[in-house]
């Protein structure tokens, strides 16, 4: 699903972001990925979704070798990929029913398609009622649901979740991951890219640490006491 074979990103500055990264990631995993700032962690998102490509090694992605993928092949390939920021990225001026169908307009679905898409998807997030709210009109923890939503309404068999509760209260934050793994239980694959020690901790899923763009650690369970 998910494999990176001894992947290595050095930047022209001479940074080296991933030095010979090996992980494989299976249909229907839930993985977090940790680590302190600047440890590689972000760098591996980039690399998924085609934003930045390796020095060496090579990744593949539901059988996609990504050196492979041409230019024009890209939207199609990123199409197989829900992807959830920490910012949001909702489109201000239009309504959360709206942003999640903006996402099924980029893949040409049918309006029959977006009129029954659409409200499933805001129904798995508990925002039903929101539909034609604008995103101002939004709580941060709202926000992340319409993203979530509009993240899986094409229902991508990988879900990429960059830092989802960095700017959400503590309790908010746990009703995220809790979406989340309400995703991954539906046969989605989830990976969290995050600092949230007390989620990762509680959750006791897969856990990949990264340091100094290493993989020191990759087993089932919470932060490592070093962390």
């Amino acid at each position: 699903m998910v494999f990176f074979n001894h992947v290595t990103k050095q930047y022209d500055n001479g940074i080296v972001a991933l030095d010979d990264v090996n992980f494989f990631v299976d249909k229907g995993e839930f993985v977090f990925i940790v680590g302190s700032s600047g440890a590689g962690k972000s760098t591996i998102t980039k690399l998924i979704l085609c934003e930045e490509h390796p020095t060496g090694g090579s990744i593949l992605i539901n059988g996609i070798n990504l050196s492979e993928l041409r230019h024009r092949e890209m939207p199609c390939y990123r199409r197989q990929l829900g992807m959830v920021f920490q910012d949001f990225r909702l489109l201000p001026n239009k309504s959360v029913f709206d942003n999640i169908a903006f996402a099924m307009h980029v893949r040409s679905a049918t309006a029959k398609e977006i009129r029954r898409g659409v409200p499933n998807v805001l129904a798995m997030v508990g925002l039903s009622a929101k539909a034609k709210a604008r995103p101002n009109q939004l709580s941060g923890g709202e926000q992340q649901r319409v993203a979530l939503a509009r993240a899986m309404v094409n229902n991508p068999p990988v879900l990429i979740a960059d830092e989802p509760t960095g700017n959400l209260d503590p309790t908010t934050a746990e009703g995220i991951m809790n979406i989340l793994e309400d995703i991954n239980k539906r046969g989605t694959t989830v990976i969290t890219v995050t600092h949230a020690q007390d989620h990762v901790n509680r959750m006791k899923k897969r856990v990949i640490e990264i340091d100094y763009g290493k993989i020191v650690r990759d087993e089932i369970g919470g932060y490592s006491n070093e962390c």
